[in-house]
């Protein structure tokens, strides 16, 4: 698998070739060099964790948006069972940019809703690069109240630059959308974890995001704008995107100390793209044990405690 290293990863990158280089001579030939391989192995685990124990918010940005991420529907697939989507506002759209069903978790009737960037170009383009109209969030509307309706707990996964800024989007009143879904969520009778996997921009991520328990994954970030579009206002220049991450507090880590998220989800080492199956693991072990906790609340605990939550943003401890 071609990793795909960033510009940061680069003395990973040419050890980690060094390494396959050793390996097709190993194959090919009668040497016997698997301890050079298997000390080159463990050089180039120990640089990871060095370089991953020190990344600034632009590096994390980066990884937040590796084109090799693992996306929604990577997730639905390895954590639900007999997942079926569902599709459509029952007006304009089928909303793309969302995906959205009932599966099982567990065993469990549930409802999953996430962004989906898509992967190969024209399932980019099919899916507007995961940046969702207001038909959009009218469909993740409807999933909520057919939850609601059901008594289904409510997964959803963030993974958004923000939501499509586009005139036919405003034409469409994508302001309202959004907000109509931060109403109802707020005040719906069924347990609501959110995730951020990947990147969680704006009024793009808060139309899915208000939930009883609200996680990140390690290397995602959740910002009010993207750090180019802060830089661009700021600054007059995207080549401060750097400096905007820096300052807006993008990371999990940072996020968590506002008290804006409840946990940080470890992801393996060297970032989720690196292996599917024991990120999607430890975020099903996550989910269950949040699940857990939210079914022995009523009906009525889920709404305080919620409200209390949102209350609760801003407030400096």
């Amino acid at each position: 698998m071609n990793l795909n290293f960033l510009d940061f990863e680069q003395p990973i990158a040419e050890l980690e070739a060094k390494i396959q280089e050793l390996r097709m001579v190993a194959n090919g030939g009668d040497i016997n060099i698997s301890d050079e391989i298997a000390r080159l192995e463990l050089k180039s685990k120990q640089l990871t964790k060095d370089v991953f124990s020190r990344l600034s918010s632009w590096q994390i940005t980066q990884i937040a948006r590796h084109p090799q991420r693992p996306h929604t529907i990577d997730y639905i697939t390895r954590i639900f069972t007999d997942f079926d989507e569902l599709q459509g506002d029952r007006m304009l759209s089928r909303g793309p940019s969302i995906i959205a069903g009932i599966a099982r978790f567990q065993g469990q009737p549930v409802m999953v809703v996430g962004h989906e960037k898509g992967r190969k170009t024209q399932e980019k383009i099919e899916r507007n690069f995961g940046m969702p109209n207001p038909e959009d969030y009218r469909k993740a509307l409807r999933m909520f109240e057919l939850a609601e309706r059901f008594q289904l707990p409510i997964f959803t996964f963030i993974d958004t630059f923000g939501a499509y800024p586009g005139i036919q989007a405003e034409e469409h009143n994508q302001s309202e959308a959004i907000a109509r879904n931060l109403f109802v969520l707020s005040r719906l009778k069924t347990p609501i974890i959110c995730t951020v996997i990947g990147e969680g921009g704006s009024g793009g991520a808060l139309a899915i995001g208000v939930g009883d328990r609200v996680l990140m994954l390690q290397y995602s970030i959740y910002c009010v704008i993207t750090p180019e579009g802060c830089a661009s206002i700021l600054w007059k220049s995207s080549d401060k995107a750097a400096l905007a991450a820096e300052a807006m507090g993008v990371s999990a880590e940072q996020n968590l100390r506002l008290q804006l998220i409840d946990q940080i989800i470890p992801e393996p080492l060297g970032g989720a793209h690196r292996d599917y199956d024991a990120m999607a693991e430890t975020l099903k072990e996550i989910l269950a044990e949040k699940l857990a906790e939210l079914q022995g609340l009523s009906a009525s605990q889920l709404i305080e405690e919620r409200y209390q939550r949102l209350m609760s943003y801003g407030i400096t401890v």
